[in-house]
C-alpha cells in the first residue's frame, strides 16, 4: 500500500494536540502580544531616561527575574502559536520552562514590597514551579493534550496573571511604563 504524503489537516492536527483550538490561539496571541509590547515599551522609556528608576532595581533577585521573565513572555507565545513536535520545539520548549522555574525562583527572593514578606503574588511560584514539573511529565509520557492544557495554564496563570499585577501600583514595570 503506497504511503500518503499528505499533510495533516487542520482540524487532524488540533484534534491530536499539534494546535491550539483558534479560541486559545487568539487568546494567548492577544495576551502574548500585549505583554511583548507594554514590557518593550517600558524597557524602551527606561532606556531613553523617561522613567524613573529605584535602587531596589540593583538587587540580584530582581535583575534575575526581569532577565528571565522578559523573554518568556514572547518566547511562550511563540512556541504555542507555531507547530509543535519537532527539536526546534523540544529545545526552545525547556529553555522557555527553564525561565519560567528561574523566574519563579527569584521571585522569592523578591519582598521588599510587602515589607519584607510575602504577597499574594507569590502564589504564583509554588503554581509556576508544579506547572513545570506536569509539563515535562506529561510530555515524557505523551500525555499531549494534558501536556498542552499545563502548558496553557502555566503561560496564562503563571506569566500573564502576575504579568499585569507587574504593571500595577508602584512595581518597576509600572512605574517604568506609567510614571
Amino acid at each position: 500500500m503506497p504511503h500518503s504524503t499528505a499533510p495533516i489537516s487542520p482540524r487532524r492536527a488540533t484534534s491530536n494536540g499539534l494546535n491550539l483550538p483558534p479560541v486559545l490561539r487568539v487568546i494567548v496571541g492577544v495576551a502574548g502580544f500585549a505583554m511583548t509590547l507594554a514590557m518593550v515599551v517600558a524597557l524602551a522609556r527606561l532606556g531613553l531616561g523617561l522613567a524613573p528608576t529605584r535602587a531596589t532595581v540593583r538587587e540580584v533577585a530582581v535583575l534575575v527575574h526581569i532577565v528571565t521573565v522578559l523573554p518568556a513572555v514572547p518566547l511562550g507565545m511563540y512556541l504555542m502559536l507555531r507547530r509543535k513536535g519537532d527539536a526546534r520545539h523540544k529545545m526552545l520548549g525547556k529553555v522557555w520552562v527553564a525561565l519560567m522555574v528561574v523566574t519563579a525562583i527569584s521571585a522569592i527572593f523578591i519582598r521588599h514590597i510587602n515589607d519584607g514578606g510575602f504577597s499574594f503574588i507569590h502564589l504564583f511560584v509554588p503554581l509556576t514551579l508544579i506547572g513545570a514539573w506536569r509539563i515535562f511529565q506529561t510530555a515524557r509520557r505523551g500525555q499531549i493534550a494534558r501536556h498542552r492544557n499545563h502548558l496553557i495554564g502555566m503561560y496564562l496563570g503563571a506569566l500573564m496573571i502576575p504579568g499585569i499585577f507587574a504593571f500595577t501600583g508602584e512595581r518597576l514595570m509600572a512605574m517604568w511604563l506609567f510614571w
